[in-house]
């Protein structure tokens, strides 16, 4: 039973819940039961039926509707007397300023990105409220407390960057079943269905080889009165065969490489085949759009069955043709979506036909949506343990209870005949850019690299700021905003394009830039290093951030922040909303002594053997929870203190 101080602090609160999904319909129901009066919900996204095997609070008949407003109106059934406010927006819009966030005792954290949990942190941090984070996949998960100048902050970790895959590796010489998936997914399935005029051709070194007039022209544009038969047999030879032809013709590349097999349809699948591709079962096809399917059209039933070629031939000739048929209207707006079918067909099959050329070995479509959707299975008990925990951590919160605070882990396997491990929280890291805004090294080539480059690259994807602004000493040469004039919008768009080194206020080595984020109150300074070459495998960006880790007279670097990447320069495999549950790119926690988090004589039995003594935070399921997982630590290697 709770004491009547617990109780005073529970109905006394007014609790900010960001995320309603698989944590949050658990934490939700727990907070109402627990006795909480005044909770706010915000939530972004819409119900989809993939979610309803885990988030208990919503039914089918809610299906896309408002998570948050849904997920209100079933809690007040049970609990009528109590005031939940949903906003069905994006935590990140400009509404939820810090002056919002102030108004709350404590923020609890179900997210499903990297980039909305850094923008969280970091308002909590400016209003000195606070933050809970929390996470879950499969039978893992985590609680974590963040306080100002009391705990590590969200960020005082370095985060793993998100796989990215160069796009040589991806267009030219793939290894592996994800590299298909990528190429598949990122830029054939975005090239035939997506925005035309995306900078993205599967064929960019056709005029290398001796370009007929064939390939002259856009072979990705369908011809007036050509027949979708047609078009196909020409896509499927352009990108599997001609493609491969060219590939081939740089010898210097397969001398230590498998060559790969060019592919023409005629070699694969008869004339009279395709013509009838589907044609037997179209009873199969509905009008609804949503239930379009390949795979019924041509009388495959398990997805769990690895197709032929000749099977993955036929399933891509009859995706491309029912997206032409039944969903032409979508065509030039479409990107990938896990959760649509017809698209998860026409991508495994291109991904399996591609795979097929260079010898990797084929997959199922129930393998190949996992990869392409980066999904685990969720498991709803997990998330209702996590919940459990995360109402104790906010008790504890609200009575200042600090020598109680506890990172707590749900383990997969016991560990001592325990299933959730304790961990004291830290104090904060000195070298935290975020929260003791220690200075970064930006090395880059200052001659080559534009402003943009630095903008897009580093301020928004490393350093997650939305609304930046960049200073060289007292010279503003970047600012977004909307009560800027039309003469500086122009004036900041023209900068945007210019090299570093040729900006009105030039940034060479040695420089020191300051960015900054009004809306997030932050604000930190990089020191430029002017840096000549970069190897475009590992680091395709061109630009290698560092942050600053100062032990005795010497000076190291941890590689801070998530990498992206360009369509030009990478592609990168990561989520991009929610739904099964969902990989995202969370901190690096070592639990070896001396460094991250040590735990209470954890067992090596308890520990896969691929990577012992280490945990480290990824995330969960469609509302982004994250967690611990096994695997190397990625520490600064200084000591770190307890919080006492």
């Amino acid at each position: 039973m709770a004491s009547e101080q617990q109780l005073s602090a529970i109905k006394g609160a007014k609790v900010l819940m960001v995320g309603a999904g698989g944590i949050g319909c658990e934490l939700l129901k727990s907070l109402a039961l627990s006795g909480f009066q005044d909770i706010h919900i915000i939530d972004m996204d819409t119900i989809e039926v993939s979610n309803l095997n885990r988030q208990f609070l919503f039914r089918k008949s809610h299906v896309g509707q408002s998570k948050a407003k849904v997920a209100r109106d079933a809690v007040l059934r049970f609990r009528p007397h109590i005031s939940i406010t949903p906003y069905h927006a994006n935590v990140k819009d400009s509404d939820f300023n810090v002056d919002f966030f102030k108004q709350f005792n404590v923020v609890l954290n179900g997210l499903d990105n990297l980039d909305a949990r850094r923008h969280v942190n970091r308002l909590c941090l400016a209003g000195g409220v606070p933050l809970i984070e929390s996470g879950t996949t499969g039978f893992l998960g985590q609680v974590t407390v963040h306080i100002k100048g009391k705990t590590e902050c969200y960020e005082c970790q370095p985060k793993p960057a998100p796989k990215s895959y160069p796009v040589c590796t991806i267009t030219s010489t793939p290894s592996k079943f994800v590299h298909c998936i990528v190429w598949a997914k990122d830029l054939l399935f975005a090239k035939l269905f997506g925005d035309k005029n995306q900078d993205n051709d599967l064929n960019v070194r056709s005029s290398d080889a001796t370009s007929s007039s064939e390939h002259a022209e856009d072979v990705f544009e369908r011809k007036k009165d050509e027949d979708i038969e047609q078009y196909g047999r020409r896509i499927y030879d352009h990108v599997f065969g001609y493609n491969i032809e060219v590939a081939l013709s740089n010898e210097e590349t397969w001398k230590n490489r498998a060559r790969p097999k060019p592919l023409y349809i005629r070699d694969v699948l008869p004339i009279e085949l395709i013509q009838q591709n589907g044609n037997a079962d179209k009873s199969f096809v509905a009008d609804d759009s949503s239930s379009v399917s390949a795979m019924a059209s041509l009388g495959l039933k398990n997805p769990q069955d690895i197709w032929s070629l000749r099977e993955n031939s036929r399933v891509f000739f009859e995706a491309l043709r029912l997206f032409f048929v039944k969903r032409e209207k979508e065509i030039g707006n479409l990107s990938f979506d896990k959760d649509d079918q017809l698209a998860v067909e026409f991508v495994t099959a291109a991904a399996n036909i591609r795979a097929a050329s260079f010898g990797i070995p084929l997959h199922s479509l129930f393998e190949a949506k996992g990869i392409a959707g980066n999904i685990v299975h969720a498991v709803a008990t997990t998330n209702a343990i996590i919940a459990g925990l995360i109402v104790i951590e906010a008790i504890k919160v609200l009575q200042n209870d600090a020598n109680n605070y506890r990172m707590t882990y749900c383990l997969e396997h016991p560990s001592r005949k325990m299933l959730l491990m304790p961990v004291e929280p830290f104090e904060p890291n000195k070298s935290c850019y975020v929260c003791s805004e220690t200075p970064l090294l930006l090395e880059v080539n200052t001659s080559r690299s534009k402003l943009r480059d630095f903008v897009e690259k580093i301020v928004k994807a490393k350093l997650g700021m939305s609304f930046p602004l960049v200073m060289h000493g007292s010279a503003l040469l970047y600012e977004v905003g909307d009560d800027l004039e039309k003469d500086m919008v122009a004036n900041y768009e023209a900068n945007l394009e210019k090299v570093l080194s040729e900006l009105p206020s030039p940034v060479s080595g040695g420089t020191i830039l300051t960015v900054e984020d009004l809306q997030q109150e932050l604000s930190c300074n990089i020191n430029i290093k002017h840096r000549e070459d970069f190897d475009e495998e590992k680091e395709p960006d061109g630009m290698v951030l560092s942050g600053w880790t100062k032990e005795k007279d010497k000076t190291t670097s941890t590689e801070n922040g998530a990498s992206t990447s360009n369509a030009s320069e990478a592609v990168s495999l990561e989520t991009k909303e929610d739904s099964d549950i969902e990989i995202c790119p969370i901190g690096i926690e070592s639990i070896t002594t001396g460094t991250k988090r040590k735990l209470p004589e954890m067992s090596d039995a308890t520990i896969p053997d691929s990577s012992k003594n280490e945990l480290h935070e990824i995330d969960d399921d469609d509302d982004g929870d994250d967690l611990f997982m096994l695997d190397d630590g990625n520490s600064d290697g200084s000591k770190k203190k307890r919080l006492q």
